[in-house]
Order: structure tokens, then sequence, then C-alpha cells
């Protein structure tokens, strides 16, 4: 049996709308992933603290607030810091398709903006997880 994949839903800023993020922590849990789900107004050296901590293959950033060209790279920057390159980063909100290619180029692996469809989510991550190892 295949060990459980880790994800590490985080929501990032000073958005405090999360039932987005909470419905895809539950897609993702449903699917058979472990989900660590770190609640509201996470700055990125917490979220990276807890994926360190935590040991997740995933990291999923939930973002409504338009933080995501500030919050992204420097979640970014500090993965690469702590040297945790194997860990997968999606993002999920409202991103411009503009910003959605800036952040894939910054290392993001995907970004799914409103009306993404959870099973092509829980199969990206499972497939990015996959590649990844």
């Amino acid at each position: 049996m295949d060990p459980k994949i880790r994800v590490l839903v985080a929501k990032p800023g000073l958005d405090g709308h999360d039932r987005g993020a909470k419905v895809i922590a539950r897609a993702l849990r449903d699917a058979g992933m472990e989900v660590i789900y770190t609640g509201l107004r996470q700055t990125p050296e917490m979220i990276v603290n807890a994926a360190l901590q935590e040991d997740v293959q995933v990291i999923g950033l939930s973002i409504l607030s338009g933080a995501h060209n500030a919050i992204v790279p420097r979640v970014m920057a500090m993965l690469r810091e702590k040297e945790m390159d194997d860990v997968v980063v999606v993002v999920g909100g409202t991103v411009p398709d503009d910003d959605a290619a800036r952040l894939k180029e910054l290392g993001v692996a995907a970004v799914f903006q409103p009306g993404a469809a959870l099973d092509e989510i829980v199969a990206f991550v499972k497939s990015a997880v996959r590649a990844a190892v």
C-alpha cells in the first residue's frame, strides 16, 4: 500500500474567507490524502515552517485577496532557502491568467481558478506527487 500523500492547505494573508479551502481539504481527504489545514491569516513563514514540521509533499495556497503576487513568491523563496524543492505548490483562488503564468514561472505547479472541478484538483495533486518522487 502506498503511503498517504500529505498536503498542507493554507489561507495566507488577511482574507477571511476559507470555505473554498475547506472544500478542497475535504475533497483531498476523501481521496485518501492526509490533510493539514493551517487556518486563516497565515504568513509565508508560518506556512513553510508548518510544511517542514509536518513533512508534507504538497502545499495548497488558497488566496482570494489578490495578494498572490506578494505571498506566493515569498513562499517559493522560503522553500528554496530551506531546500524543500521537492514540495509541490498549488494555488487556488482569484488569480488572473497573466499572474498565473508568472506564478508558474516561479515554480508553482498549478493554479486553480474559481470553478475548477474537485476531481481535476485531486487528480493533479496525485499525478504531481508521483512525478516528484
